[in-house]
């Protein structure tokens, strides 16, 4: 399954740049406002873990939602956005470092994975309150991962993670970007960095529109 490889892509990218972490990493922040290394570490391990139930948990309901249209409730702002991130702060603050945080991470991503080996790609699992086909699941966690590689700046994501972001961000925003390069249109898209006046140009009315997701 595409999807599959692509999350393994993601996720052993991600896990390289986060083995033997240490607490002089784990207190910079991210770009995730708000957000430590260690308190981004956490969400995406509540994620992992979420997943691993999404994928043990079918559905024979219709699906409501896909890869792209996933994200379209995903804004920052939100009160449930706040919420999540006071949320998560008060979590990973119950860790006395941000490694045992990583280390139970990287466990749960590899479970993910072999779970996600047991499923057909004709399978519909629920998540979040959603009914959704299990390879568009894993593009969600893809995107996430890769998006959240970048705002813990710790490296650079493989490609195919950013080429579904990529993906997913043209696909909500109803045409191909004209922002070329996959990391800045991540991080435009998600309202990351602020576009530049071409962009802006390039953009035009659906500039209005970013972010897309966050």
């Amino acid at each position: 399954m595409r999807e599959r490889e692509v999350l393994g892509t993601a996720y052993g990218a991600l896990l390289r740049d986060l083995e033997g972490i240490g607490d002089d990493v784990g207190w910079r922040q991210t770009r995730c406002v708000g957000w430590t290394v260690r308190d981004l570490v956490h969400h995406l391990l509540t994620d992992a873990q979420r997943a691993l139930v999404a994928l043990h948990s079918p559905s024979s309901s219709l699906v409501d939602v896909d890869a792209v249209t996933y994200w379209e409730s995903w804004q920052p702002g939100t009160v449930g956005a706040e919420a999540g991130r006071r949320g998560t702060r008060i979590m990973a603050s119950a860790w006395t470092s941000v490694l045992p945080i990583a280390e139970l991470y990287a466990e749960t991503a590899g479970a993910v994975l072999i779970a996600a080996e047991e499923r057909g790609r004709h399978d519909v699992v629920t998540s979040q309150g959603h009914t959704i086909t299990v390879p568009d699941l894993l593009s969600t966690l893809a995107v996430e991962a890769t998006v959240h590689h970048l705002d813990l700046r710790l490296g650079s994501p493989r490609s195919p993670g950013l080429a579904e972001t990529r993906r997913v961000l043209d696909g909500l925003l109803g045409r191909s970007s004209p922002i070329g390069d996959d990391v800045r249109w991540a991080m435009v898209g998600t309202g990351r960095e602020t576009p530049s006046t071409d962009e802006l140009a390039a953009l035009g009315e659906d500039a209005t529109r970013l972010p897309l997701f966050g």
